[in-house]
């Protein structure tokens, strides 16, 4: 996601932001339901510093903006400032949980440029419980800090919701895109949207806003609307990033696609198969998924061949109109900055 503003009302946000990740940190290392060790506490220090870190935080930093704009003040009061960021934090949290676990099943080898965390001498299989404690800490934190809320209940199910259809996502990603069993035949639209939807938008755009909506008093039964905005921008997001995975520069966006060597069902491919005469399919089936460098450039001379950027820009255009009626139409004009804050974000962005 496209990054949050760094300072607003003379506060410095993302300044606050990181110092109340020490607190944070400093309450769960002394947590009263377990009796830490030495070396236990030096481990959770070290594994939360190594998997929380290190991101842009844009999720996290996105509670806070959408509470400013619903509130409609650029400045919080510290309370605000305090809570807001702890659900900022929780989303991040929730994010490193994913990550660790994410990179086991895929047997990755860095993440954020560093090596994976169970790649780390001496973290091996460890980090499948770090990933639990890290999902476990979320419920603490929300536990310390909003026990008392009359919200505190739907904070707890929020968080629940969005983690069950992120992993339920993740299950269909795997299943789908399963090495061994390669075969394209399974890739379609509607196979992309489901995945994308349920692993990235959620959790990505909906979980920040929808935190943010309960901090203000809201009563998201109300805002099923906004949850499909926000779920409709998150899949356009990853379509953005599949696009991009091909045609972005990798000096400018930080690293070297490798969609097609992974054999993703990206929205490129999907396009692809869906416009795809016999002998340019055959092209695909052959080449798609394959390490070799040349199979790389066969599968994108077919891409140039069904001119598929263009279709891109057409289906990027197309989105954007739509998400700006559907949000222009919510009776809540401060919702309707939010919403518009974090399209204005990723729109015709180049990373």
């Amino acid at each position: 996601m496209a990054a949050a503003n760094g300072s607003a009302g003379g506060v410095d946000t993302r300044g606050e932001f990181s110092r109340i990740y020490g607190v944070l940190k400093e309450e769960l290392l002394k947590d009263p339901a377990f009796e830490f060790t030495d070396s236990s506490r030096e481990w959770i220090d070290r594994m939360v510093d190594y998997n929380v870190l290190g991101g842009k935080c844009n999720r996290g930093l996105s509670v806070v903006d959408s509470y400013k704009l619903l509130k409609g003040d650029n400045v919080l009061s510290e309370e605000e400032m305090f809570l807001s960021s702890t659900l900022g934090w929780c989303i991040e949290w929730l994010q490193a949980f994913f990550l660790v676990l994410d990179d086991i099943m895929d047997d990755s080898h860095t993440r954020r440029g560093q090596p994976c965390w169970f790649r780390v001498p001496q973290v091996g299989s460890i980090a499948i419980n770090d990933g639990i404690i890290l999902r476990n800490h979320i419920s603490r934190l929300l536990r310390l800090h909003f026990k008392g809320k009359p919200y505190y209940a739907d904070l707890l199910d929020l968080f629940n919701e969005v983690e069950f259809k992120t992993a339920s996502g993740q299950l269909l990603d795997l299943i789908t895109t399963h090495e061994g069993e390669k075969d394209l035949t399974k890739y379609n639209i509607g196979v992309h949207r489901r995945i994308v939807q349920y692993k990235t938008a959620y959790y990505s755009f909906y979980l920040p806003v929808a935190c943010a909506l309960l901090l203000s008093g809201e009563d998201l039964t109300n805002y099923g609307a906004v949850e499909n905005i926000l779920v409709e921008m998150g899949t356009y997001f990853q379509v953005q990033d599949d696009y991009l995975d091909c045609y972005g520069d990798p000096e400018f966006i930080g690293k070297i696609g490798t969609d097609i060597e992974d054999y993703k069902c990206s929205w490129l491919v999907v396009q692809a198969l869906e416009r795809a005469d016999e002998s340019q399919k055959r092209v695909l089936f052959e080449n798609y998924g394959k390490k070799d460098p040349a199979c790389v450039a066969k599968v994108k001379s077919l891409y140039r061949e069904l001119n598929l950027e263009a279709i891109f820009q057409d289906y990027e255009n197309e989105s954007y109109k739509k998400l700006i009626a559907d949000i222009e139409a919510q009776p809540s004009i401060a919702v309707q900055k939010v919403l518009k804050s974090f399209l204005h974000k990723i729109y015709k962005r180049q990373k």
